[in-house]
């Protein structure tokens, strides 16, 4: 009981700590859209508006990210007794459709440049503006990205890749508009925000599916199979065997149940301590994990019943 009060205490601290790295994000979101609008207001350029736009999903989805996170920190209760870490993935599922909003909003707007082609105006101011909004951006993407994986925040990494991918767009958007002020040649504005909506809804579709991967109870990642394969054999060298192993990931905490077979000739008492003891190392390869044994006796063929539970 001690074991599972201080997790849910400690997983609570680490999503309290996280939200302030959500609130990182709202700043530069607001921060980066005064920028790269003031941009697009003096260039005029398509590909700037499509950056601007694209920091107001930011905005959105850096918001909903802050009410995700602040969401999971809550302990479990009598209605949400595993927690209420899956709310991470809702926070993660609207930034990916928000990113693909975005896109289908950039493609549009390159639609109407091509039919409507414009000169560009102070291109020269327009990009240094827009280079200093991307470096922001590029700053803060990559230290929610650092956090994110240290603390498995499936919310911060989605906030992450939203972040990098309004990078990747800043700098297809600056090459073109850089290209047209060398060459004259219009058109390109427009083409170039086209193809950067691509990436981005590249981005989108891979973030939407990883987090329908976490709702549906998605198994642990093969590194951590891996690291539970490896405690295994280390409890088989002491006479002890498994199968039934299942495992699922519900956004920075992880779940394993198996079934541990013990000698017959164990007491109560040794083979629960083994158990405990299993738990413990499986704990310490996996970081927060919820882990659940059940005992049955090795030369007991009723043990082997349940085999079909194995995957």
């Amino acid at each position: 009981m001690s074991n599972k009060k201080s997790q849910n205490q400690e997983i609570k601290k680490n999503h309290g700590s996280l939200a302030r790295f959500a609130w990182l994000s709202i700043a530069a979101a607001v921060l980066t859209i005064a920028l790269k609008s003031l941009a697009y207001f003096l260039t005029g350029s398509v590909g700037l508006l499509s950056d601007a736009v694209e920091s107001i999903v930011n905005l959105i989805g850096a918001t909903m990210a802050l009410g995700m996170l602040t969401i999971a920190a809550r302990p479990p209760d009598e209605s949400h007794m595993y927690g209420h870490g899956k709310a991470e993935y809702f926070s993660s599922s609207l930034e990916g459709l928000l990113i693909l909003l975005a896109a289908g909003g950039i493609i549009a707007a390159a639609i109407q440049r091509v039919l409507n082609p414009r000169p560009l105006e102070e291109i020269g101011a327009g990009l240094a503006i827009s280079i200093a909004a991307s470096v922001i951006n590029f700053i803060v993407a990559r230290i929610l990205m650092s956090t994110g994986r240290r603390h498995n925040s499936i919310t911060l990494e989605a906030d992450a890749q939203h972040l990098m991918t309004d990078v990747w767009t800043s700098a297809g958007v600056i090459a073109g508009v850089g290209i047209v002020a060398v060459t004259g040649w219009n058109i390109l504005d427009p083409i170039v925000a086209f193809l950067v909506s691509l990436n981005i809804i590249w981005t989108g579709v891979n973030l939407v599916g990883r987090s329908v991967a976490g709702l549906m109870d998605a198994s642990l990642s093969s590194q951590d199979q891996e690291s539970i394969e490896t405690v295994m054999a280390k409890y088989r060298r002491k006479g002890v065997n498994f199968h039934a192993l299942r495992t699922r990931q519900a956004a920075a905490r992880r779940f394993v149940s198996v079934h541990m077979l013990v000698p017959g000739k164990w007491s109560v008492h040794d083979a629960h301590h083994m158990a405990e003891d299993f738990e413990r190392d499986i704990r310490k390869a996996l970081g927060a994990a919820n882990v659940l044994t059940h005992l049955e006796p090795l030369e007991d063929e009723i043990s082997m019943h349940d085999v079909p539970l194995d995957r």
